[in-house]
């Protein structure tokens, strides 16, 4: 029987309670998504004044992250350029996404889990889930 990392509610709270904590810093407001190992959303933060439509994106971005082991950014450069990837049609289910800010965890080589943020340029928000990804990974040492 094989094991699989994922990521458990704790961490899932300390990346966010990080991440929220610098978006208050930079005065802004976002919305965090952190997903277990097959996607699926363990803790969601909506800061006060995020923009509502960031709670589906951020999920989505987790969702993608953690089903592909990709930052999404990544996944989104290779649609926009399809010589180099393909239409995001390819991954079959809508909620794949390829904005900038969904970012997969590991954990032993193995993908635990992303963190997601969304309510900001895609750079903000990749910087922003960095910081999340960064505690949990930092925290396995």
């Amino acid at each position: 029987m094989k094991t699989i990392p994922t990521l458990d509610y704790s961490e899932a709270k300390q990346a966010i309670e990080r991440i929220v904590e610098a978006a208050q810093k930079m005065q802004k407001a976002v919305v965090i998504a952190v997903a277990d190992c097959r996607g699926e959303i363990i803790a969601l933060a909506r800061m006060d004044a995020a923009p509502i439509t960031s709670v589906v994106i951020a999920t989505n971005k987790a969702w993608t992250a953690a089903r592909l082991g990709k930052p999404t950014k990544e996944i989104g450069e290779k649609v926009r350029n399809p010589e180099k990837g393909h239409d995001i049609s390819y991954y079959g289910d809508p909620r794949f996404v390829g904005w900038g800010g969904g970012l997969p965890v590991f954990k032993n080589g193995e993908v635990a889990g992303a963190v997601a943020v969304s309510g900001l340029s895609s750079a903000e928000d990749a910087s922003l889930a960095q910081l999340g990804v960064d505690l949990i990974t930092n925290s396995e040492t």
